[in-house]
Order: structure tokens, then C-alpha cells, then sequence
């Protein structure tokens, strides 16, 4: 890395040479007279000069062929080359040119100076032949080399590429082992003494070292040691210090900052081989100035950089403060200089700015600054140090001097590149665009002169033709350019002139429409994210990546369950989707969440991840400590390995290492897998220790079609004592008798004995082989199987079942179970036979029809015997081929089997119990029906302690017929099942039917009530299942009642209805009505409730009944009696229907009533308080309750109805409440020109209700500001202005005097921010930027300051000096055009006119000032004439 005065030194000198060779100087001619004879002697004497020049340039071509200058040319170019990782490589090439050109090598563009790595390169030049030798390659030395020529007459460049193989197999140089000699001797190298996990933080000094042993010791040999951060090679600099003492290798960082994050690589190379050694090291945040205020950025680094141009970068924080960071500050420095000067007014979203305005030549460095609400964070680590200049320049002084320096320069008359105008640039581009900046970039013009020239930029708001040049005073010098405070959402073109001394040229081809506003979007969420224990102070995290978003990395955070304190895990964001998080408190309950970030900003949070309790993983094998020299048995605390660990990554994938582990029983030579050893512990507990399962087996194929395989296989023989957690899958390549090398297939492990294997290449042949995983470990491979080839099955018939397994293995039965074909055929499966042999035997089949189901219990076994299985499934078509052979299994009962038992209770609770003796650490019983897991988990409960296991059944009936089997997990195969069948009435299904219906007597239908002739009341209900012996009690209010004369009760066993009657329902008779039954054991008890005004309505209905019926009754009498002329109520007009009301939802009150026998004459009269009333439209209000009568009459007689004085009061509740008060709407808001209204709509108002505005629960006081009212059926409360005060919950409370409606409005979210954005930081008048804040000024000139005015409508512009408005007039000329600049200008300032002038704008909406200080001096020289 260049040291600042290297850099310097760089741009001073290129300042000089360019100064030295410009075109600037002046010229002066002068005329000489001469005679002829002059002339004549002068013309003469050139000839013969001339003549002699001739003869010598001659006579040199004739000495010297070669002598004629031409441009650097490559005769023999350098060849690329393969070279094994250790070994060295030498390139060479010829080149020809004159003068004699001068050469650099470049390895990826990056000069290589071979003198600063004498130990890595070695370059050599001898008679235009060039070499360049790379000592000792290693993988980073992968990398395309080139070689540049240059002379006075031009440059010419050669390229070839350089690749480092990694030796295989035996020729790998492992760690330790002997690979190729140096000096004669073979060393070993290893690492001891190593450098863990570290902890620093900012600001602090940090030593990382190791001890190096390498055998054997020879004296003053040094081997190369080499430091590495996340892969990237570290060199010595100002923050990083290496050494090396002979036998240890230290590294230390000066002033840690959080770019100094992350894993560091300690690597001793010898030619023997090499060792390496990592780990993590963690820096936390200096403590922050003011609580709340964000953490300083981070990785600040210049790009693009050109004359008067750099774009800089960084990377956010992983803490924001108390509030989400609203931007950041750029600061600048020249190298050399103290002062540091703020790049930018406001603060910027994105982290990326483009700087303009530097000077060409000069040094800079850059730093960064966080803002939020509570203030500015520390300031970053400063930026490399970059040249402004133009990256060719660069480049050329890089490389060193094109030529020697003679120190004579000549110039020709005859240029004719002098005073051209230059060309219009090209290739004009919009290279980023946000709502804060646009960046334009183009490629200088053709035609320009041996001058340079600079640019300038101009705009157009598109849908105008009006151009506006953006840089008027001061052309820029890159061909790069920044435009701010351009109108958010506004689209424009773009254009870019050259000029030159000679004048300005053509624009450039105008750029496409380019609309303001950020084009790089957030990124989304991370996906689910999972905590997995590793060790007993850190825990791996694993998540989902961010969709749609590329160049994406991520921040991890921890909390301890019920803290809510969140607390970073790294501070420098980490790509990829795994993290280890180190420096956690043991046996602490943590949660973890993940944000991504880009140059854009934050993603929203990840779902919180599953509690972690911080400790070693299960199966995990520690390092040995004092008081256990060996890792323990989580029981009994045997010892089975030392110096050896098992970390989480090795649960979630099994890792290939490169290198032996000097570990009895733990290495497998033969795939490098870690596997650990046989645990055969001397534990006496009954909870065995977990052991690695074994391989599955049977890999077989199930479906395939032209890219995708479907492969299957059987479950691991032996589980280890513990739950096969998932597999997973390898695949190789088979052409011919040459396999490929075995890849993964997926790193996320599969539950299922099945896998699609998908992005397969047609025709071709795939091996595949599967790994166990339980919580002990991850078992070897199974046995590849056969080559399949990935082309689409035509066949019409299904394919072989999948997934064969048996259960309850006993001497003369077992139940076959297995999965449906992944391969149905050209129709679906209609069913399936099930295949049978016995050790000798030949295949018969079990069952003469096919069975739809996927298991089938087999019996007629013979004891001791082994019987191979097989299925096949079949469809219309045909039958398939037979699934993969399951067995051989021997039908024999292990000792200790158990059964299901059933057992009834006292209380009629029937329920099954499973017990097993064989239980292992986290075994589990799991009961299902018919073989499928239990969906319905209302019909049983399941009650667990210990190895028993207990099934009752919640409600039983015929539906909970079938076959129920327990299973218990981590056994070697524990189950047994019962049948429950109402054919066979085994004892069980016995007391099932018996005792099942008798334990609680079900009802078809719960009480009712329904009215009869006569008024009569009917209550009723209907038993579903009962015996005789089935009581019935009647219950009143908890009194027993009989049957006599009030009321008549009836029990009908033959369809099981319960009647009970009664005459008439008075008053009396509100309450509860109860049958009780008792049927042996088992009991019912039904009710029905008769209270309120359901009872009343009951009750006039049914007298109503008794009326009419009498009625009726003496109708008949009098017919029979021929009593025709009798006037008598009983044949004369009548009411069918009472007086009654309604109320419509539009607040009318209907009194109404249903009448019978009625002529053309009969009267119809309306009362209320004994007063005829008549048709009207008056509303209805309190003042109208009172009791209301209508009257029939004519001549065959009369009858009336009325509605009492308690019914017109509830008439009146229900329609000024219920109507009223409950069809307001919900509340809503709306912006207005002075603030916001929120408002709800109610059918119909009247001045009693009460009408209460609430904010935050508490009453609002009116104000000037905060008013409320009524305009029609509208309720609206206005907030003039509001302010953030005004945010909160809103609620409104209409209350009629007994009851009430409450309407609740948060405007705390979007809608608060709708509105005020709407009115206050959209259409609000405002002023946007163009004014400084102080401007100073010499006496005599002239002041024009523009400002950019924004507001919808157009707002109204006024200038003030010193809170008095300005006029315009000579001295002050006042402009506001387009309706976004004005532009005040002062004709020959004098100290006058000092003073604070503010820009003022005013519209509906709001009104704003920009204020600016102008300070007028008079110049020294002026001051003292004066005085």
C-alpha cells in the first residue's frame, strides 16, 4: 500500500509535467529585414546543410537498418500455464521497438513491484528478452498476468493466464505429511498454542499469535508465514503489524475498528506441506457520545475516481440508536491538511455519494457520519487515500516516464489541432439515480486538440424545450457529474457540451427520460430463521436468504427471553446464510433475528428464531478439562474419546476433511466423514446412551422423467436409540466404467424416505447414495445404488410401492404397512397386493382380491420362520412391478411384548392403555387409527406417564370403531394395535356398546317449547339411546313437580320423547324447566330457560290462543243454536295479532296489529292516553310514550287492543339507541385545507344524545384550534394545524342516557401520516435548497442568490432584510419564475446592505422561511484610502 507522500509526491508531479508540456505560453514576433545577397548566401548555405544531413542519414540507414523508430511490438508473446500449488512458473516474452520500450508486469491489472517481493516475484530483462518468475504458487497466484510496453511511439500489451492446481489424492500435502523435499529435508509443521476466539473494541490494540513447531529444527530457516481475513490476504500497514520471531508468528492491529472484523487465518507455508489455524475475532462499538445516537459506519472506500470526482461508499452499522438513522454526513481532507469540510448539507439515504468539486492532483481521505433523531455518531475509520486525476494519468505515472527527458522541447509552426473547438462527447449514460442525486457519465469527445478539455452539463424537464445549464460558473474536468436538488419525481433529459479555449462545442446526444427517485429497492426479510446449540458459549444461526435482492449481507442480533434488550452479534455484516455466535452466557435462554442491509438500507426483521438454550449440542465432544480428561456419556459420565469435538455444523451436514485425524476409532480412511466411534459405555442406567444409526439400505428408484428422478430407501436397520432425524442424499455421474466424484444433493435434511431429485440431465446416469442423522450423529453412506438413467418412464401401470415397514411382529402374525407409488400410471391406483416368502420358499400372494388400504396384518405365520415381502399396486391398466423386497423378518414374540388393553371404569370411561418396558431416551408413544395419524383429536385424549401410555375416549359412539395401534419411537420396533369391530362384540366392544350409550345419556334434541291449540304450552325433547329402566324427573326452579291438574307429563319409550304440558304460561312461571334422567349408571339432564321479555311475548301469545279458541267455540254454539242476529263480540270484528311496534332502520316506528272479520263499515280508532289521535308526520320523541289503544266496532260489535306505557318507554330506547346511536358509522379522517376532520354518519340525530369526543381516553377540550359539532346527520370533530401532540387514539362516545356506542380511530400510523403528509410535507409551501446560510461579499459587486420554492398551489414569494420586507427597485431586482426559483439580485452591495434577509413562501397549506446572513467588507487597500 502507497504511504501519503508517496501519493503526494504522485500528484504534484503530474501537476509539473502537465504545466511543463501545456500549450499556454505566450508568443512574441518579431520582424527582421534582410537584403537580397542575404538571402541568396542564407538559401546556399541550407542547401548544402541540407546536403549533408542527406548524405549522414544515409550512411546511418546503411550502418544501422534497424535505427528507424516504430512502436513497441511482441515477437514471442507469454503463454499461459498450468502449475501444481507449491511449485514455481516462469513467463517470458520478446519485444521489439526503438527507443528501447519500457515493460511492467500486472497480475488482474494490479501493477506487480517485484522489488517490494523479491521472496514471491523475480523479473529479468536482458536483450529485449523479459521474464517474470512466481516463486512458491499458491491459489491466490490464479490470475490472468499481463505485460505492457511503451515508448514514444506507442504501448503495447500481452496477456497470459496463470492456473494453480491443487494436488489429489495421495499427492496432497496434509498436514504433517511428507510431500516435497526442501534443502534436502523434509519438514512437519504444526501449530500449537493457538489463538481462540477474541473479543476487542474499537479504539483498543489486539495481538493474535501462535506457536510454530517445525520438524526438524534448522537453523535461520524461515518458512513463509502468511495472514489472512476472511480469505483476503492481509500486507503490513499503518493498522496491521506482523512478526515473526523464529517461532512465533504474531499479528497485531493497531486502533481496532470494526473493519478489522472477522476470521483470521494463520497459514505456514513450507514445500513440505503447510498448517493453518483460525478463528473469529469479535469488535464491539465505542461507547457513543449521547445515549440514543447511532454507531460510527464502517468500510468507507473511494471508487471511480477522475479529476474533480470520486464516488464513496460505506456500510451501515448494525446499531441505529434510539430512533432508525435518517442519513449520513461525508467529510473530506486533504492529505497534509488538519481541516476536515462537510461534503454534503442534508444527509443522505443511501450509502453511496457521489463527491464533485475536488482539485485535480491533490490527495484525499474520506470519512462517514450517522445521524438520528438524538445526534451524530463517531466518525468512521478514514478511506484510503485517492488521487484526483484522471485514471489514464494515473496509470502512465504508475508505470514510470514514457521516455527520458532531454530537456528540449520543440514546437511546429504547422499544428493544426490548434484552436479547434472539441466534438460533442459520446456514450452520455445515467449511471444512478436517486431522489437525491443523478450521476451522468460519458466518454470524452474525439475531436479535442492537444489541449484538454472540461464540460458542461445542462437539463430539461421533460415535456419542455427549455435547456438549463446546471453548472454555469465552473465547467468540470471528469467525464463525471453529480446533479442535486432536482425535483423529486420529475422526469428529465440530459445533455453534455465540451469546451475548450477555442469555444464550446456540439451537445451530446440527450439522454432517454429519467425519473427522480430511488431505483435500488430495500431488501426483503430474511427468511425463517434457526438456533441450533454448539457449544456452551455459542450458538450457530442459520436463515432463509433475501429474495429479488443481490449484494446482500447480514446483521445478527440476540436477546435473552424476557430482557426485550437486543444486543448485535457481529458488528460487520457477514454474507452467506450461517453465523456462529460466540461470547454467550451459559444456559441462558436466547432468541435471535437477522436483518439484511445493501447500499439502500435495512430490511424489516426476521421472525424471531425458536428458543436456544446455550449449551453444548447434543453429542457433541468437548475438549478435555481437568475434572472429565475425556468427553462423558450424558448419563453416567463414561469417557469415550479425547482431544476430539463434534461442533452443530456436523449435525446439520457430514464434512469431508482434508486431513487425518490422529484418533483411534474416530478416522474413516476410506470418505474422510467424521464418524464417532462405538459408545459402549459402562452406563447401568435404563436409558441407554444414543449410538450413530447405520446406513440405510435398498436405494431404489420410484419415478423418473426427463430432468427430475424420484429414489427411495429403507430406513437405517438400527436407529442408535434415538429418532432418525432426517437424511441426506449424494449423487455422482456413471459414463461407462468412469464415475465422478460424490456431490451433496441437499443441505437441508429430509424427513421422508423419499426425494426428488430434480435439474438432472436427460439421458444420463446418476448413482445415489443416503446418510442417517440422529442426535448422536450422522452414519456412513448406504451402498450406492445402481446407475439409473434420467429418461421418462412410458409405461402404463403403476410403479412399485414405497416405504415398506412392519409392526407388531409377533410368532404367527405381523402388519405390513407401505406408501403409494410416487408413479401412478396412466390412471390412479385402484388397489394392492401384498407378496409373501418364506426362507426357501417360492413368492405367493397373501390375499385372493386387492386391498384398497396401505397396510394388511398377515397371519397364519410360522413361529421362528423368516418371510421376505413385497408389494404391487395396480390401476385399470394392469398390475406393476413388485416394490423393493422387504426382510428377512423373523415372526417371533420378543419377550416382555405387551398389548393394548380396554378398560371401562366405575364412571363408564372407556379408555385403552399400551404399556412398554423398553423405553429410551426421548421415546414417545404415538397412537393412530387404521394405521394413519390421528387427525381428530377430539375424540381421544392421550395421558402419558411414564411407559404407560393411556387412549380414553371423549364422546364414544359407532364412528370410533376400527383399529388403533400405539407405536413407541427409539425402540427397536415396540407397537401392538386393537380392533375395535361391532360384528365380532369381542368383551371390549361389549361394554363399548353397553355401557358406552349408558355412561351419559345422549339427547337427539335438547329442550323446547312450542304453543298448542288453546294456548296450551308443549315443552319436549327426544332421548337417542336409553334402556327401560330409563326415570325421568321434572324440575321447577330446583323443585320436584308431579303431574296433577297444572301440569301433564308423558315419557314415550318407544321413540324416546319427553312431553310435558301445560294449560296456560302466567307470570309465575318464569324460570327454569329441567328433565333429569337416570338410567343405571349413566345420567342426562336437559333445561330450558323461559325469563325476559321471550317469556312475556310467550305469554301473550299464548293467551292470545285461549281467546281465539274460546271465541271460536262460542262461534259454533251460536251456529248451532241458528243465533244469527245476536250482537256478540264472538262474531263481530276482532285483533288475530296484539298491538305491537317496530322500528325500521331509518327510524320509523311502526305500531301495528293483525284484525279479522272486518267489513267496508267497520271503524278503526286510534287512542293514546284515552285521546283519539289522527294521522300525522311529527317525529317521534319522548313526549309521545304513553299508552296506545286501537278500537274495532260496527254493528255486530267491538274489540280493542292496547301497548302499555313500558312498552312505548322501550319503543323510545330502542329507537333513539339502537337505531340511532348504532347505525353511526366508523370513524374517518380527512385532510382539509386548515387541518383534519374526523367524522361518523348516523341515520338519525336528536338533540338527546350525548355526544362525547375522547382523545387517549380523556375528554377534549374545545378550542379555537380543536372544535366539534353536527352538521345534518354528520358528528365531525376539526384539528386546525395539526402536530405530533395531535397523533394517538381517537374515540367517540354517543350515549342516550342508558346505554351507548363507542367508535375508536388510531391516528397514529398511516392515516396520521397520510394526512399530514399530505398538507404539511407535500402540498405545504416550502423552501428546498439553494440558499447558504451566510454569504460574504466585497463592496462594489454584485449579489444574485436563487432559491428553489416547492408548494401545491403555487405559493406566494416575498423577500425580507431584517424582518422588513424588501420592494423592488434599482438597487433590488426580485424574480419568481416557473413557479419554483426565485431570485433576488444586489447591484453594487455596500456595507448597507449587511444584514439577515430570509426568503419567505406562503400558501394555503403553511407558510416557511429561508433565512441567510450577507456580509458585506471592504478590501484593505480601499479601508485604508478611505480612512
Amino acid at each position: 500500500m502507497e504511504t501519503q507522500e508517496e501519493l503526494k509526491e504522485e500528484g504534484v508531479g503530474y501537476v509539473v509535467m502537465r504545466n511543463l508540456f501545456s500549450r499556454d505560453t505566450d508568443y512574441q514576433l518579431r520582424v527582421e529585414k534582410k537584403t537580397h545577397s542575404r538571402s541568396i548566401r542564407e538559401s546556399a548555405d541550407r542547401l548544402r546543410l541540407g546536403k549533408k544531413i542527406q548524405e549522414k542519414q544515409e550512411f546511418q540507414k546503411k550502418m544501422n537498418p534497424d535505427s528507424l523508430t516504430h512502436p513497441p511490438e511482441f515477437t514471442v508473446k507469454p503463454r499461459g500455464q498450468t502449475v501444481w500449488e507449491g511449485k514455481s512458473v516462469t513467463l517470458h516474452c520478446t519485444v521489439a521497438g526503438w527507443p528501447k520500450p519500457r515493460v511492467a508486469w500486472y497480475k488482474n491489472n494490479v501493477l506487480i513491484d517485484a522489488k517490494a517481493h523479491s521472496k514471491k516475484y523475480t523479473t529479468e530483462s536482458n536483450y529485449n528478452i523479459h521474464s517474470l518468475e512466481i516463486k512458491k504458487c499458491d491459489f491466490s497466484d490464479t490470475a490472468e498476468y499481463r505485460i505492457s510496453a511503451l515508448n514514444v511511439k506507442g504501448e503495447s500489451s500481452a496477456f497470459a493466464s496463470i492456473i494453480v492446481k491443487t494436488l489429489q489424492g495421495e499427492a496432497y500435502p496434509k498436514r504433517g505429511a511428507i510431500s516435497l523435499p526442501e534443502y534436502g529435508v523434509t519438514f512437519r509443521t504444526s501449530i500449537i498454542d493457538k489463538f481462540g476466539v477474541a473479543f476487542g473494541r474499537e479504539g483498543e490494540t489486539m495481538s493474535l499469535g501462535c506457536t510454530v513447531v517445525i520438524y526438524p529444527t534448522v537453523k535461520r530457516y524461515q518458512p513463509e508465514v502468511l495472514w489472512y481475513r476472511d480469505g483476503v490476504l492481509l500486507t503490513p500497514s499503518k493498522w496491521v503489524h506482523m512478526h515473526w520471531s523464529g517461532d512465533r508468528a504474531t499479528l497485531t492491529l493497531v486502533h481496532l475498528n470494526k473493519e478489522d472484523e472477522g476470521l483470521y487465518t494463520l497459514r505456514i507455508n513450507t514445500k513440505s506441506g503447510f498448517d493453518s489455524h483460525s478463528a473469529y475475532v469479535f469488535v464491539r462499538d465505542a461507547d457513543v457520545e449521547a445515549e440514543g445516537v447511532p454507531v460510527a459506519p464502517l468500510d468507507v472506500r473511494c471508487h471511480d475516481a477522475n479529476k474533480d470526482y470520486v464516488v464513496v461508499t460505506w456500510t451501515q452499522p448494525a446499531v441505529e440508536g434510539s430512533s432508525s438513522i435518517l442519513g449520513y454526513f461525508i467529510d473530506r481532507c486533504e492529505v497534509g491538511m488538519q481541516h476536515w469540510v462537510q461534503c454534503n448539507d442534508t444527509p443522505v439515504k443511501y450509502a453511496r455519494f457521489p463527491v464533485t468539486g475536488l482539485i485535480e492532483g491533490r490527495s484525499y481521505i474520506f470519512r462517514v457520519r450517522a445521524i438520528n433523531k438524538a445526534g451524530v455518531s463517531h466518525s468512521s475509520r478514514v478511506s484510503d487515500t485517492v488521487v484526483a486525476m484522471d485514471p489514464s494519468d494515473r496509470a502512465r505515472l504508475r508505470a514510470g516516464p514514457s521516455a527520458p527527458w532531454t530537456g528540449m522541447i520543440k514546437f511546429t509552426e504547422e499544428d493544426p489541432t490548434v484552436g479547434v473547438v472539441p466534438g460533442a462527447p459520446t456514450d452520455l449514460a445515467v449511471t444512478e439515480a436517486t431522489k437525491s442525486y443523478v450521476v451522468l457519465s460519458w466518454k470524452p469527445p474525439v475531436q479535442r486538440g492537444h489541449e484538454g478539455v472540461m464540460y458542461y452539463v445542462e437539463k430539461c424537464l421533460v415535456g419542455t424545450e427549455t435547456w438549463q445549464r446546471v453548472n454555469t460558473g465552473m465547467p468540470v474536468k471528469s467525464p463525471r457529474f453529480a446533479l442535486f436538488d432536482l425535483a423529486e419525481g420529475k422526469s428529465y433529459n440530459f445533455r453534455v457540451r465540451s469546451c475548450n479555449s477555442a469555444g464550446v462545442g456540439e451537445p451530446s446526444e440527450e439522454t432517454e427520460a429519467t425519473t427522480v427517485g430511488d431505483k435500488l429497492d430495500l431488501p426483503s426479510a430474511p427468511g425463517s430463521i434457526v438456533a441450533i446449540r454448539n457449544t456452551s458459549t455459542s450458538v450457530v444461526v442459520t436463515w432463509g436468504v433475501s429474495k429479488e435482492v443481490r449484494n446482500l449481507r447480514y446483521y445478527i442480533e440476540v436477546s435473552v427471553v424476557g430482557s426485550n434488550a437486543w444486543v448485535p452479534c457481529n458488528n460487520k455484516p457477514v454474507k452467506g446464510s450461517r453465523f456462529v455466535c460466540h461470547g454467550l452466557n451459559t444456559d441462558d435462554n436466547c432468541v435471535f433475528r437477522v436483518k439484511a442491509v445493501n447500499a439502500a438500507g435495512y430490511s424489516t426483521y426476521s421472525t424471531e428464531s425458536e428458543a436456544c438454550v446455550v449449551k453444548p449440542s447434543i453429542g457433541e465432544y468437548h475438549h478435555s478439562k481437568p475434572e472429565h480428561p475425556h468427553p462423558l456419556c450424558l448419563i453416567c459420565k463414561y469417557s469415550f474419546l479425547s482431544n476430539s469435538f463434534l461442533t452443530a455444523a456436523h449435525l446439520l451436514r457430514p464434512i469431508a476433511l482434508s486431513c487425518v485425524l490422529k484418533v483411534e476409532g474416530w478416522t474413516d480412511s476410506a470418505t474422510h466423514t467424521t464418524t464417532p466411534p462405538p459408545r459402549q459405555c459402562h452406563c447401568s442406567h435404563s436409558v441407554p446412551c444414543p449410538e450413530v444409526p447405520s446406513p440405510p439400505s435398498a436405494v431404489t428408484l420410484l419415478e423418473r422423467v426427463r430432468d427430475y428422478m424420484v429414489v427411495g430407501w429403507k430406513a437405517p436397520a438400527k436407529t442408535g436409540g434415538a429418532d432418525i432425524r432426517g437424511y441426506y442424499l449424494d449423487y455422482r455421474i456413471v459414463k461407462g466404467n468412469v464415475k465422478s466424484k460424490w456431490h451433496e444433493i441437499n443441505l437441508k435434511a429430509v424427513t421422508d424416505t423419499t426425494y426428488k431429485v430434480e435439474n438432472l440431465k436427460e439421458n444420463t446416469f446418476y448413482e445415489f447414495q443416503v446418510r442417517a442423522v440422529n442426535q448422536a450423529g450422522i452414519s456412513k453412506g448406504s451402498v450406492p445404488s445402481a446407475a439409473f438413467e434420467c429418461k421418462e418412464w412410458t409405461v402404463a401401470v403403476p410403479g412399485p410401492a414405497r416405504g415398506l415397514h412392519v409392526l407388531e411382529v409377533r410368532k404367527d402374525s405381523m402388519v405390513l404397512l407401505w406408501e403409494p407409488p410416487t408413479f401412478n400410471g396412466r390412471s390412479p391406483v385402484t388397489g394392492y397386493y401384498v407378496d409373501i416368502k418364506e426362507e426357501k420358499g417360492r413368492w405367493r400372494s397373501i390375499q385372493e382380491r386387492s386391498t384398497k388400504n396401505t397396510y394388511l396384518k398377515i397371519c397364519g405365520l410360522k413361529e421362528g420362520v423368516s418371510y421376505q415381502l413385497r408389494v404391487h399396486a395396480k390401476n385399470i391398466v394392469g398390475v406393476g412391478g413388485p416394490s423393493q423386497t422387504l426382510g428377512p423378518v423373523v415372526a417371533q414374540t420378543r419377550p416382555g411384548t405387551n398389548e393394548i388393553v380396554v378398560d371401562v371404569d366405575d364412571n363408564g370411561v372407556i379408555s385403552m392403555i399400551f404399556e412398554c418396558s423398553e423405553m429410551a431416551e426421548g421415546s414417545q408413544f404415538v397412537w393412530s387409527k387404521n394405521y394413519k395419524a390421528l387427525t381428530d383429536t377430539s375424540r381421544l385424549t392421550i395421558e402419558t406417564v411414564g411407559g404407560k401410555s393411556r387412549a380414553i375416549f371423549n364422546d364414544p359412539s359407532l364412528v370410533d370403531l376400527g383399529t388403533y395401534s400405539c407405536v413407541v419411537s427409539n425402540t427397536d420396533g415396540v407397537s401392538a394395535s386393537y380392533t375395535l369391530t361391532e360384528e365380532g362384540k369381542p368383551l371390549s366392544l361389549a361394554l363399548c356398546l353397553i355401557d358406552l350409550c349408558l355412561t351419559v345419556i345422549p339427547f337427539t334434541s335438547e329442550m323446547a317449547i312450542e304453543l298448542q291449540e288453546k294456548g296450551r304450552v308443549r315443552f319436549w325433547t327426544q332421548v337417542a339411546k336409553f334402556t327401560a329402566n330409563c326415570q325421568v324427573e321434572y324440575v321447577f326452579n330446583d323443585n320436584i313437580i308431579t303431574q296433577g291438574k297444572k301440569y301433564t307429563m308423558n315419557f314415550d319409550k318407544s321413540t324416546g320423547i319427553i312431553e310435558m304440558f301445560m294449560d296456560s304460561l302466567e307470570v309465575t312461571d318464569e324460570g327454569t324447566f329441567t328433565f333429569n334422567l337416570v338410567d343405571g349408571k349413566a345420567t342426562g339432564r336437559t333445561s330450558l330457560v323461559l325469563i325476559g321479555a321471550g317469556t312475556v311475548k310467550i305469554q301473550k301469545k299464548s293467551e292470545f290462543e285461549r281467546a281465539e279458541w274460546v271465541r271460536k267455540q262460542g262461534m259454533q254454539i251460536l251456529n248451532k243454536l241458528n243465533f244469527k242476529t245476536i250482537l256478540t263480540p264472538l262474531n263481530g270484528p276482532h285483533f288475530v295479532e296484539y298491538l305491537s311496534f317496530e322500528v325500521t332502520p331509518e327510524c320509523d316506528v311502526y305500531l301495528k296489529c293483525k284484525v279479522g272479520n272486518i267489513r267496508p263499515g267497520t271503524e278503526r280508532v286510534w287512542i293514546k292516553d284515552g285521546i283519539e289521535i289522527e294521522e300525522g308526520d311529527e317525529d317521534l320523541s319522548k313526549k309521545d310514550a304513553g299508552v296506545y289503544e286501537v278500537e274495532l266496532r260496527d254493528e255486530r260489535g267491538k274489540d280493542k287492543t292496547l301497548l302499555c306505557d313500558a312498552d312505548t318507554v322501550v319503543t323510545h330506547s330502542i329507537l333513539f339507541f339502537t337505531t340511532a346511536a348504532n347505525s353511526s358509522s366508523e370513524l374517518k379522517v380527512e385532510s382539509t385545507e386548515h387541518g383534519i376532520i374526523l367524522y361518523t354518519n348516523v341515520v338519525y340525530y336528536t338533540e338527546e344524545l350525548r355526544v362525547n369526543w375522547l382523545q387517549k381516553d380523556s375528554k377534549i377540550s374545545h378550542s379555537d384550534r380543536v372544535q366539534c359539532g353536527v352538521t345534518g346527520e354528520q358528528l365531525w370533530l376539526k384539528i386546525k394545524e395539526p402536530t405530533e401532540k395531535d397523533k394517538g387514539k381517537y374515540a367517540i362516545d354517543i350515549f342516550d342516557g342508558s346505554a351507548g356506542v363507542k367508535r375508536v380511530l388510531e391516528l397514529t400510523g398511516q392515516a396520521y401520516i397520510l394526512t399530514y403528509c399530505f398538507i404539511y410535507l407535500i402540498d405545504r409551501a416550502r423552501v428546498v435548497g439553494g440558499l447558504p446560510d451566510v454569504v460574504t461579499i466585497q463592496e462594489g459587486k454584485s449579489l444574485n442568490l436563487t432559491g428553489n420554492v416547492w408548494g401545491d398551489p403555487v405559493p406566494e414569494v416575498s423577500w425580507t432584510k431584517n424582518d422588513k420586507e424588501l420592494l423592488p427597485d434599482e438597487h433590488y431586482t426580485l424574480k419568481f419564475e416557473h413557479g419554483k426559483f426565485a431570485s433576488i439580485t444586489i447591484a453594487a452591495v455596500t456595507t448597507t446592505d449587511s444584514g439577515k434577509y430570509a426568503l419567505v413562501v406562503k400558501n394555503k397549506y403553511g407558510k416557511e422561511a429561508g433565512k441567510f446572513t450577507v456580509s458585506v467588507y471592504i478590501p484593505e487597500d480601499e479601508a485604508e484610502k478611505k480612512d
